[in-house]
């Protein structure tokens, strides 16, 4: 069937599945179709530098979510180059992204393309610290090979370019706290003028993000219990750009937090393993976003452009976008999972899921799932958006 009521709300949206590139809709139109493949190959070039090429998703962060780089999106072809040296871990990714989600067998997918460095710091025993900057871009009918660079400063490039392409920056934290404790953050700025940020404006281009979270190992003493609690903000426009090859997306999907932008969002996690082979997990999100209204952007959506109605877009004006700008909606989910592993890799798992949706001016929109199956050495599937 058409899948549970998130997916189906999601494809109505954005024309794109979660996770999933090319996709066929079932001819009952009950449904759909799709492979979901990855696999990579790695090696080590010298003692420092592993080198890992393929097809899969990606992560940078060390939290459930994250604002530079998550797995929410299609699998993509990319090439990862990580060098350790001394206390440092650098890594350089280079991508193949597409900007929509082509549903026509024969379609040849226009690619786009990302280009990535992250750099960490063990500057203590229990504290690290990381830069990170990304480009998005799109040559028609070629790369630009300039982003090959294995060099920080993408945006300097980018600039010698002529300034055509989405540049961002970020920066992420983790701090240990004696054995058992954590401390983690991220910040991701697309856009940063002090005058702006201070003037009480909330102008549009005030575009950054950030996230605070914490676990806590072997809570309270008791073996295998661990909890984590996290807080993201993404202010209206992050992650939008002028066109669609440089919005932070992939195959329509957002390459960063699920839910995209104008969104504040409250997780808890707590995962249990009473005895061998038995693993709980507990989920519940809670959002609030501003929507967009009366076919106006109000920064919510990755895919939508920031262009202004003068430059012919459906951005509004420049100023008066503080969080939540738009259509109010309140969102919890909330997932239950029991995972017994029967054989290697082989699991029976119950699942639960809760939903509960509601915009302005709309009833409240629920979910209720459960799920008994088996998984066989391959990820699960979450509705957690």
């Amino acid at each position: 069937e058409n899948g549970p009521l998130p997916l189906r709300k999601y494809y109505d949206q954005h024309k794109a599945l979660p996770g999933v590139g090319f996709f066929d809709t079932l001819s009952n139109g009950k449904g759909f179709s799709y492979f979901d493949f990855r696999g990579s190959v790695n090696t080590h070039i010298t003692k420092y530098i592993n080198v890992q090429f393929g097809y899969d998703q990606q992560f940078i962060g060390n939290g459930y979510r994250s604002l530079l780089l998550s797995n929410f999106s299609a699998n993509h072809l990319f090439l990862k180059l990580n060098t350790r040296i001394w206390k440092l871990n650098y890594t350089n990714l280079y991508m193949q992204l597409s900007p929509t989600a082509s549903r026509s067998l024969n379609d040849f997918y226009q690619n786009k393309y990302a280009s990535m460095h992250h750099l960490g710091l063990n500057a203590t025993k229990w504290l690290n610290i990381g830069f990170f900057e990304s480009v998005i871009f799109g040559r028609e009918g070629r790369y630009d090979f300039s982003y090959l660079l294995p060099v920080i400063f993408l945006r300097s490039i980018e600039q010698q370019n002529g300034s055509p392409d989405n540049a961002n920056i970020g920066f992420d934290i983790k701090a240990n706290i004696g054995k058992k404790g954590q401390v983690y953050g991220q910040v991701i700025i697309d856009e940063f003028l002090k005058d702006e940020v201070s003037g009480g404006d909330y102008w549009w281009g005030n575009k950054q993000g950030f996230q605070l979270g914490a676990k806590y190992v072997d809570a309270f003493g008791i073996k295998n219990l661990d909890l984590q609690g996290e807080f993201n903000q993404v202010r209206p426009f992050t992650y939008q750009f002028r066109d669609t090859t440089g919005n932070y997306t992939n195959h329509s999907q957002p390459l960063a937090h699920a839910l995209g932008a104008n969104v504040r969002e409250v997780t808890g996690i707590v995962r249990y393993q009473p005895f061998n082979k038995l693993y709980l997990f507990a989920r519940v999100n809670l959002w609030r976003q501003g929507l967009d209204s009366a076919g106006y952007n109000f920064g919510a959506n990755p895919n939508e452009l920031y262009l202004s109605v003068q430059q012919g877009g459906n951005r509004l004006r420049n100023d008066n976008y503080p969080m939540f700008s738009g259509k109010p909606a309140d969102g919890l989910n909330a997932s239950f999972t029991a995972s017994y592993e029967w054989k290697e890799n082989l699991f029976v798992e119950l699942n639960a899921m809760y939903r509960r949706f509601e915009e302005t001016d709309k009833p409240r929109a629920t979910t209720t799932m459960v799920s008994v199956g088996f998984r066989w050495n391959m990820f699960r599937r979450d509705y957690d958006y």
